[in-house]
């Protein structure tokens, strides 16, 4: 059914986010694209990406609108837990492990459905507002974050999250997963906004037989799993000692046979990288909660040269404090500069295909974070009128790319849309009051907390 009429969008300059565009810094990037126009069709999905002066002809009647700024893919948050926005502050000054154990844990407890999708809404409220299109959800009462989505109009990918601990029953959880997949199919809503995941919280939470379980029903179905790895030192630690390594058991318990997203993955040796490598896991590198947590910073560098899939996340706005993709790509600029002691360990163009299209393929997917013939018209329109933007548009690709992402961010971005559907109008939600889901976020913490 289509989602959206057709509709070309004219822009001064476009960054398409093909990973393969990627300029060496003494030329221009190819991923630049000047006076350019994006074509959707009518099924929500990219027709055209190019020269405007050589766009094909279209319908005299197809809605023409032209922007004044930049146009990029939405970005792709690789892991995160948005519905706790409602507990934000909370044990904010604690190691991840007493963090979890003292606050979160408890206090998710005394979360209901309801209030976990009051969470999930004001929590893509935030993200459309700055530009996160599509983000990786692992987290309890997916019925409810998933309806939460859908009325927001964000895309998400929907990991149940699953334990080992007393009330828990992974087998259940595991089963209620692959009947949900069997019956929704893996990807449904419209625009496929839902894709239906896996989702063990951990090797430490979990035994080995949950993950074998996991790895089985996946593989059945094509689905990702999504899972922390060697998030602490700790946990590294106590894993090493007994298996090898975190992704040592992963491989052993057959989770690296296929699509999976390890969350975090901070403490990995080379040997460990390489496995990674060559199964083609994907990572979702979330600088700022490790930061906060003091969990350690993943091995960028290594990680990126070694081949491995490399995304941002934010993780839980709990742990960050916020889910603004933007600051997460400044930070990792800052920590792979800083680790390697060199400014060119990441630049700025790098940090911005590590939001979009490389956030995606460490998703497994190739239809969202890019804005290529067939991709979800998923599209973020940046203003350049403010301060972060002095020297306009007609600067070098790399002054360009260094002004969106070390200066402007998510306060430029206006308009938002999601396979074609426009979800921000000028900063605000078209699908939700923002002001009337802040309220409710806001009595649902007062019971929580």
């Amino acid at each position: 059914m289509p989602t959206t009429a057709p509709h070309r969008y004219l822009a001064p300059v476009v960054l398409p986010a093909d990973p393969s565009d990627v300029s060496d810094v003494s030329g221009p990037s190819r991923s630049v694209l000047r006076d350019a126009a994006v074509d959707v069709g009518a099924d929500g999905r990219i027709t055209y990406c190019g020269p405007a002066a050589t766009a094909p002809g279209l319908p005299r009647d197809t809605p023409r609108t032209r922007l004044t700024g930049i146009l990029v893919p939405g970005l792709v948050n690789a892991h995160a837990h948005s519905p706790m926005t409602l507990l934000r502050g909370l044990g904010g000054d604690l190691p991840l492990l007493r963090w979890l154990q003292e606050a979160i844990w408890p206090a998710e407890a005394r979360m209901t459905p309801a209030d976990a999708g009051t969470g999930m809404l004001l929590g893509c409220v935030e993200m459309l507002r700055y530009g996160v299109t599509t983000s990786a959800e692992m987290y309890a009462h997916a019925e409810q974050v998933a309806g939460a989505a859908l009325r927001a109009g964000s895309r998400v990918l929907l990991a149940p999250a699953y334990f080992d601990r007393p009330g828990g029953d992974w087998r259940g959880d595991i089963d209620a997963v692959s009947r949900w997949i069997d019956a929704d199919g893996l990807r449904f809503g419209p625009g496929d906004r839902i894709e239906l995941c896996y989702g063990p919280h951990s090797t430490y939470t979990l035994p080995p037989d949950a993950l074998r379980v996991t790895a089985e029903e996946a593989a059945r179905r094509g689905a990702l799993v999504h899972i922390h790895v060697a998030e602490t030192l700790a946990e590294d630690t106590a894993t090493r000692e007994r298996y090898g390594s975190v992704p040592q058991l992963l491989k052993q318990t057959g989770l690296l046979d296929g699509r999976l997203l390890a969350a975090h993955a901070v403490h990995l040796s080379d040997d460990d990288i390489a496995t990674l490598a060559a199964a083609g896991t994907g990572v979702a590198h979330c600088p700022g909660s490790n930061a906060k947590l003091a969990s350690g910073t993943a091995r960028l560098s290594a990680l990126r040269a070694a081949g491995v899939p490399v995304g941002l996340g934010t993780d839980g706005p709990a742990s960050n404090d916020d889910l603004d993709l933007w600051e997460e790509a400044r930070l990792a600029m800052m920590f792979a500069r800083l680790a390697a002691a060199d400014p060119m360990a990441l630049r700025a163009e790098e940090a911005f295909l590590l939001a979009t299209s490389a956030g995606a393929a460490a998703l497994g997917r190739t239809d969202i974070g890019t804005l290529r013939e067939g991709a979800w018209a998923d599209l973020v329109h940046v203003s350049v009128d403010g301060p972060h933007f002095t020297a306009g548009l007609d600067v070098p690709d790399s002054h360009l790319f260094a002004n969106l992402m070390w200066a402007a961010g998510s306060g430029a971005v206006t308009d938002v849309w999601v396979a074609g559907e426009r979800v921000v109008a000028d900063g605000e939600p078209t699908k939700v009051d923002r002001e009337e889901a802040q309220r409710a976020a806001s009595e649902a913490t007062a019971r929580i907390i």
